[in-house]
């Protein structure tokens, strides 16, 4: 048994060594996709797309009738209005006020319904943005994966002609023993063996740098560990490319690309803030509401109760005789009017219409309408600039991919002869027909010529992942 649980713990930390090992290798999707998730400048327009967002549903929500309410309490002394009688009163009291307004726009311009059409423009202006972005950092990504794959390529490369020069090294070394070459030969070889390794090194030095700057674009932590999975990178099924005119690139491209859309769609946002700014030379007409009322502490009232007669004063007629002249006297309450009574009582509304006419108001709605018009005039440079750039991009680009084709042509059979150079060179070696110089030379040739026709091949898949970047595809290997 526990025989058993050693060999599944075994066979498990196996399992997880495999997949960690599997974890660290990077396909070039993979890096995209990671590229895209992890972007800072991809983050960053996200915000500024969020925040688009909240711009439109803003000024929708300004179409609401805007409602506030206030109140105020306070204690006066002194002589002072009372503000529930309007009378003059002497002492201290307390009071409180409260008001409710509810305003609505019924004709401004029709500010508000372009302002609303011009922050849906800069939304998507900003989402076209955003996805330009994202096939930018696609294309910086494809370019980064394809230098870390030629630097790795120039590795096996650089292995495979130091095995060839250590089995040449030691078939000379055994003609040297056996006196049929000299011992300048094992030197030459030597030598040349040195120069391989030292080429090694510097392909490895490229490798390592290479994978430095990709995890830099795709912002991952340099001490995790990554490697790139090397896929079957054929071009010879791409090679009809050239048959494409740039013409049809350019006509596709306008169709999808990010800073096509966002242009023409800020010139719409252009268009519709102008239409606003013309807005402010209208007048505006307003519907408002409004609800109050008040109390304060010294509002009450008065009773009187009758408590008798009292002698008011004595009046003599004619003949000399006094008479008392009495009058009713009452007795004063005073009551303190409650806070529901007041409130209640001194309840009052209003409707009203406001009319504003601009009249002058310093050239400053003058100003808005000509700043809007320059911004116009602006966006639309920036429109027509933007396909000018467009349109060189894709005929420099479509160029560069059929030189590249031609230049992986000719490095190709420029391979393949260098090869045939050098196995028709060690035949004749090893036959003792020609020296290790010229040896070396062809093997030198025949190294130097496989390594231009790997920097061609990667460079004519950039080239041709630029035009698929331009069609709309997906960047893939």
């Amino acid at each position: 048994m526990r025989l058993f649980k050693a060999i599944l713990i075994v066979l498990l930390f196996v399992r997880m060594q495999a997949e960690a090992q599997d974890n660290s290798v990077w396909s070039l999707q993979r890096c995209v996709h990671y590229a895209i998730d992890h972007n800072i400048s991809i983050k960053q327009d996200s915000l500024t797309a969020r925040l688009a967002r909240y711009t439109v549903l803003q000024s929708q929500l300004s179409q609401i009738p805007s409602v506030s309410a206030s109140g105020s309490y306070g204690k006066s002394f002194g002589r002072s209005i009372n503000p529930t009688t309007n009378q003059f009163v002497e002492g201290s009291y307390n009071s409180l006020s409260a008001s409710g307004t509810v305003s609505t726009l019924l004709f401004g311009g029709l500010q508000i319904r372009n302002s609303i059409a011009r922050n849906k423009y800069s939304l998507e202006a900003s989402l076209a943005d955003l996805e330009q972005l994202k096939d930018d950092v696609s294309l910086n990504v494809a370019n980064g994966f394809l230098v870390a794959l030629l630097a790795k390529e120039q590795i096996n490369i650089s292995k495979n002609q130091i095995e060839v020069s250590k089995a040449q090294l030691a078939q000379t070394k055994a003609f040297a023993d056996a006196g049929r070459l000299p011992e300048l030969n094992v030197a030459q070889l030597e030598s040349q063996l040195a120069t391989d390794s030292s080429n090694l090194i510097n392909s490895i030095a490229s490798y390592n740098s290479a994978i430095l700057d990709l995890k830099a674009l795709l912002n991952l932590d340099f001490a995790e560990p990554f490697s790139i999975q090397v896929p079957d990178a054929e071009v010879s099924g791409q090679l009809m490319m050239s048959s494409l005119e740039p013409a049809d690139v350019y006509d596709k491209a306008r169709m999808h690309f990010g800073s096509i859309k966002g242009s023409k769609l800020r010139v719409s946002a252009a268009e519709k803030n102008l239409a606003a700014s013309r807005g402010n030379l209208y007048p505006q007409l307003s519907l408002g509401y409004q609800l109050g009322t008040n109390f304060a502490s010294n509002y009450q009232t008065y009773s009187y109760t009758p408590s008798g007669y009292q002698l008011a004063g004595i009046a003599v007629d004619s003949a000399n005789n006094h008479f008392n002249i009495y009058q009713p006297s009452f007795t004063t309450t005073s009551n303190a009017i409650p806070f529901s009574t007041q409130f209640d009582n001194n309840l009052r509304h209003s409707v009203f219409l406001n009319l504003n006419i601009p009249i002058f108001s310093g050239w400053q709605t003058q100003y808005g309408v000509r700043q809007a018009k320059i911004n116009l005039a602006s966006q639309q440079l920036n429109e027509y600039n933007a396909e000018l750039t467009l349109k060189q991009n894709v005929y420099k680009a479509h160029n560069n991919a059929v030189n590249s084709i031609q230049k992986y042509n000719a490095a190709r059979r420029a391979n393949d002869a260098a090869t045939r150079a050098f196995e028709f060179a060690k035949k004749r070696y090893d036959l003792g027909l020609t020296s290790t110089v010229d040896l070396l030379v062809t093997q030198s040739n025949q190294f130097n010529a496989a390594s231009n026709m790997v920097i061609a091949k990667y460079d004519l898949i950039f080239k041709l992942k630029v035009i698929d970047y331009y069609l709309g595809k997906e960047i893939k290997l």
